[in-house]
């Protein structure tokens, strides 16, 4: 699992909640005037998740609101961008005589060099959203382009956003296939999104090194495979043709991967397809749905395939896999 560190204000009394919960903001971003209207017995949830020079932290919390003031920037500035998603609820921002509301998957970017003030709120309800906190000298775009993005909504349901909000989301849901050495690469691949995601939105794709393109395009790639997995159009002349790109220098982008394209897709279905059959609320799905679900339309190509990759046939492993579910 990846190191992280969580915060709880239940943990505490009501009198020392919100106390509690302005040190560790204080501390996860940068120095701030917080306010809440549920001071008295603040209620709050964080995961501080380093990634490296990164740091993501998933919240759930009352309404707030937080000032980053010229004194409290004269106090102390870690030079660095924060970036912020509501899942769950609206961030209302005013910065230099101008006001927002960004809602929902809205991506916004916030510089601990500059004022502002943000209201984060979700009605009677808890709000939810992720942050994200990267030092400005390790993201690949200058400050004076960073500058035209300060608090303006980027959309994360579309695009290069969807992209970065699938991989937080995911990220933060289940770190349980990570060690801690895998943070500061899970780290490296969020700096990239992001700095893919800003370029784009500033259409300014040329100001980033040309390795941070590459690997972007490796992400976005992924992504388009795993959301196609069911579909038996999926082959790498189609994946290549769907990213302008040609099939050669596709193969050439996974070239040092453990697997070709074709056999990472491939494996990718048998294991969705092995999930299925060992479930038990899918007992009843004929074992020709599942394969047709993932990818075989051809019962005999997808047992093929299955014994050659788990040494018995699908009905075996399915009788096997209910059989000692049961038992537990």
């Amino acid at each position: 699992m990846l190191r992280e560190v969580v915060f709880r204000t239940e943990d505490l009394s009501g009198a020392d909640r919100f106390d509690f919960w302005r040190e560790q903001v204080g501390r996860t971003h940068a120095p701030l005037d917080l306010r809440s209207e549920h001071a008295a017995d603040y209620r709050a949830h964080q995961r501080v998740m380093e990634l490296g020079a990164v740091h993501m932290w998933p919240t759930t919390h009352q309404s707030l609101t937080f000032r980053r003031t010229p004194r409290l920037i004269r106090q102390s500035d870690p030079e660095s961008f924060h970036i912020g998603i509501p899942l769950r609820g609206t961030n209302r921002v005013a910065w230099d005589g101008q006001r927002a509301v960004h809602g929902a998957h809205e991506i916004q970017v916030y510089d601990s060099s500059r004022a502002f003030e943000v209201t984060c709120s979700n009605g009677a309800d808890l709000f939810q959203g992720i942050g994200i906190e990267i030092p400005k000298a390790i993201l690949h775009l200058p400050q004076h382009k960073m500058d035209q993005l300060f608090a303006r909504a980027i959309r994360g349901t579309d695009g290069m956003g969807a992209l970065l909000v699938q991989f937080v989301t995911r990220l933060a849901a289940d770190t349980s296939a990570y060690q801690p050495c895998d943070g500061p690469r899970l780290g490296t691949v969020l700096v990239d999104l992001l700095s893919a995601l800003f370029a784009h939105t500033l259409d300014a794709d040329r100001v980033l090194p040309p390795e941070t393109r590459t690997r972007t395009l490796v992400h976005r790639i992924r992504a388009h495979m795993q959301r196609n997995l069911h579909d038996p159009q999926l082959t790498p002349t189609s994946i290549a043709a769907a990213h302008h790109i040609s099939a050669s220098y596709l193969h050439r982008l996974f070239q040092g991967e453990d697997e070709t394209v074709a056999a990472w897709i491939r494996r990718q279905r048998l294991e969705r397809a092995c999930r299925d059959l060992a479930d038990p609320a899918m007992c009843a799905t004929p074992i020709h749905s599942i394969a047709a679900r993932w990818g075989f339309p051809r019962a005999a190509d997808f047992t093929r395939a299955f014994r050659g990759a788990y040494g018995v046939p699908p009905k075996d492993f399915r009788r096997q896999a209910l059989r000692a579910a049961t038992v537990h």
